[in-house]
């Protein structure tokens, strides 16, 4: 899942199609359109210069202060949206929302079910729970620490999405950071959409090396479960952490839309790191420590996400067959 960080800065720094037009990024507004500064030679700068160094942490409290600068950023760029939008909202050049979606046959309906994978991937975090919990002095602070995120996460989310919503209606695009290479009228609008878009992608290149972190560890212990700890075999290391970043640069090189990696991942991989396989622990109940209310409530949790993923990925999958 961890491409989709390189996909965004991608966007931001280089843009991308949608619909048939062209959306440019923020190095083709400033520099024009050359071979440097193409997604696939500025995600490469990107690789190299921010976030190889970044990967190559062996501790995850190593990554506090990037982490912490990449939550500033993404407050940053919520508060910009905010700003902008109840500016748009008092000047009268806000797009009135729709309260209900717009259904006319059973296809529409269906598609609602398309946005549950998307909202499974945003709090989709629990493979960063371990690995943090057991650097922090006390492990018992992780249990604070989730619902602040939880907490946090949503309020960025939903401000996101109302204020997005109230400044480009219905012509907003799955990434929102491509509607802001919008032209503006004044020298501070086009400043503040450079900063709106270069905070987010800021924000996720640093917050990449986390995912990541969990994301190696939990790969080397599948194919190397016999192995000395990760962080002390340096070889092992290096050629894990390469491989992986270079993985996910290719991917989001050759992804064309994220929007794919959305619907498709968010109804399968996403979904089973969320629900299906946090319920099937609970059911299993190794310790017998679950209670009977644990175990419905698991059952129900897993039962929820199959039918919604099933309809999803389902639904996904006939329109991209019809849209051929």
């Amino acid at each position: 899942m961890k491409f989709n960080y390189h996909f965004l800065s991608g966007d931001v720094l280089s843009g991308n199609f949608h619909d048939g037009s062209m959306h440019l990024g923020v190095l083709h507004e400033w520099f024009g359109i050359h071979w440097w500064n193409s997604r696939a030679f500025a995600l490469l700068f990107v690789v190299i210069l921010v976030m190889l160094p970044l990967v190559l942490i062996r501790r995850v409290e190593s990554l506090r202060f990037s982490s912490a600068i990449s939550v500033l950023l993404a407050v940053v760029f919520v508060g910009i949206c905010s700003v902008m939008a109840i500016h748009a909202l008092i000047e009268g050049k806000t797009k009135t929302p729709r309260l209900l979606p717009h259904l006319d046959n059973k296809t529409s309906f269906l598609n609602l079910f398309t946005a549950v994978p998307v909202i499974v991937t945003a709090f989709t975090f629990h493979f960063n729970v371990h690995p943090i919990s057991s650097e922090l002095a006390k492990p018992s602070d992780m249990i604070s620490a989730v619902k602040i995120s939880l907490l946090l996460c949503a309020g960025i989310y939903f401000t996101t999405g109302i204020f997005g919503y109230l400044l480009f209606g219905e012509s907003i695009v799955a990434d929102i950071l491509v509607n802001f290479d919008l032209s503006s009228d004044t020298a501070i609008g086009a400043l503040l959409n450079d900063t709106v878009r270069l905070s987010y992608a800021f924000h996720l290149m640093l917050a990449f090396p986390l995912l990541n972190f969990s994301l190696r560890a939990n790969i080397d212990e599948l194919l190397f479960p016999k192995k000395p700890l990760l962080e002390k075999d340096s070889i092992r290391f290096v050629s894990l952490t390469l491989v992986l970043l270079v993985f996910a640069y290719l991917a989001a090189i050759a992804i064309p839309n994220i929007w794919y990696f959305f619907q498709f991942m968010g109804s399968t991989s996403a979904v089973c790191l969320a629900f299906i396989f946090p319920g099937a622990i609970v059911l299993r109940d190794v310790h017998s420590i679950s209670t009977t209310r644990d175990k419905i409530a698991a059952t129900v949790m897993i039962i929820l996400a199959v039918t919604t993923s099933t309809i999803a990925l389902s639904t996904n999958i006939y329109i991209l067959v019809r849209n051929k």
